[in-house]
């Protein structure tokens, strides 16, 4: 009997340390599934955006932009990382390799491309689909493809073209050129009349990138204009020499300014404003030094540059600054939604108020501003294709000698040839 009662004693014993076992074991499991659950929240409610935007005005554009996403969007809060420009150059590269966020700007056309051949960007077709975002950005349609797909969203640019003395050419006769023949006319009746056609200053080298820009895409068009960017285009090919060709007509003829070498951008503005140059190939952030110095809208206009090739679509300069969702994201999900609100025609419209540029969005508004309502209408109705810069669209290293050689080219255009094989061999050595 004693052995009985000292079994039942042990069976009992072993049932309530089983029972306290699995009273442990449900209340770690219960733990477990609320820490995941807690985990899941915060890892979904949570959008990490790197940006370069620290001028006062990107800065303003992106806080109200974040501001509005959050408010549509209560359960996900939005973590801001701020760089300045240098300082997300030389970082971008690690934090998408590293400790990736899970939105960061950066710049259309070939300037993406190294990120997405190392696998660092997602593509993002989806968004583009699912808000029929090939009509409404049909523009950058083209600087946002590689391989066939889609790699971010962009959402401000402003154009380049020709700014120019609508006084000087009324008082001359002069009708806005719309082909290079009648550009070149327009130059020659400038020079008899003692004033520079164009003025330019390439002591910082990129204006002469413009220049080069444009006559390449206007001579070759735009898909020969980004391969000769991603160094599938010999420098020596007759193409380019055609290219060069075209530039060295205007330069023979006493197109450009004297000693431009020694002139930055803005110190090149003054022959414009005096009236001693009539024209400048530059980009819209020209227009408010210019108007600071005393021209009016009156004096002061704007057109596309001219044909060359009949046969070549007008592509366009429009540096485009782009968000992208990179590979090692954590929440492609909320990503995609940042993406979405950002493509918005309305979101667009507010973003480029404060920047004062424009937006890709041909259903946004533009404001009153005559040059922003002249490049948006350019730029929204362009079917060539969008390049980025000269020094966007190139790897910094064949960037620097192109411009290099541009500057050189300016100065003494007999040295075509040289220069040409000079940049080939940098092409040879940056793109092996």
């Amino acid at each position: 009997m004693q052995n009985i009662c000292s079994t039942i004693r042990d069976f009992a014993a072993v049932e309530e340390k089983g029972r306290e076992m699995l009273y442990t074991s449900l209340k770690l499991t219960a733990a477990l599934a609320a820490s995941t659950l807690i985990s899941s929240a915060a890892l979904a409610g949570e959008l990490v955006i790197n940006t370069d935007t620290s001028d006062p005005a990107p800065k303003a554009a992106f806080e109200a932009l974040i501001k509005g996403f959050e408010a549509e969007n209560p359960d996900v809060t939005v973590t801001w990382n701020l760089f300045d420009h240098e300082g997300y150059k030389t970082s971008i590269r690690n934090f998408l390799t590293a400790d990736s966020p899970d939105l960061a700007n950066w710049y259309a056309g070939n300037r993406m491309l190294p990120y997405v051949n190392a696998g660092l960007f997602e593509p993002v077709d989806d968004v583009w689909e699912e808000n029929g975002l090939k009509d409404s950005l049909a523009s950058s349609v083209g600087s946002m493809t590689i391989d066939g797909k889609i790699w971010g969203v962009p959402y401000t640019y402003y154009q380049w073209g020709v700014y120019y003395r609508k006084d000087i050419f009324e008082e001359q006769g002069i009708a806005v050129p719309t082909n290079w023949d009648e550009f070149k006319a327009a130059g020659a009746k400038l020079s008899e009349a003692g004033i520079t056609p164009i003025t330019i200053g390439t002591k910082y080298l990129w204006t002469a990138g413009g220049v080069f820009d444009y006559i390449n895409l206007r001579t070759n068009g735009y898909d020969f204009h980004m391969a000769l960017g991603k160094g599938e285009v010999s420098w020596t090919d007759d193409r380019v020499k055609a290219t060069m060709n075209n530039w060295k007509e205007l330069i023979d003829a006493g197109f450009f300014l004297e000693n431009h070498a020694a002139y930055s951008w803005q110190e090149a503005l003054a022959p414009m404003v005096q009236g001693d140059a009539a024209m400048y190939v530059m980009g819209n952030f020209a227009v408010a030094p210019l108007r600071e110095a005393g021209l009016s809208d009156d004096q002061l206009g704007f057109f596309q540059f001219p044909v060359i090739n009949p046969d070549v679509p007008l592509a366009e300069e429009a540096p485009t600054d782009t968000i992208h969702i990179p590979a090692n994201a954590k929440n492609k999900e909320d990503a995609k939604k940042f993406l979405a609100y950002l493509a918005r025609p309305e979101v667009q419209t507010e973003i480029n108020k404060t920047l004062g540029q424009l937006p890709i969005n041909k259903n946004s508004e533009v404001g009153e501003d005559k040059f922003l309502q002249a490049g948006y209408e350019m730029l929204s109705t362009t079917d060539g294709g969008i390049a980025q810069f000269f020094d966007r669209d190139y790897p910094a290293e064949m960037a620097k000698a192109g411009m290099e050689g541009f500057q050189e080219f300016m100065v003494k255009p007999e040295r075509m040839d040289a220069i040409l094989e000079r940049l080939e061999k940098v092409r040879a050595r940056v793109y092996k």
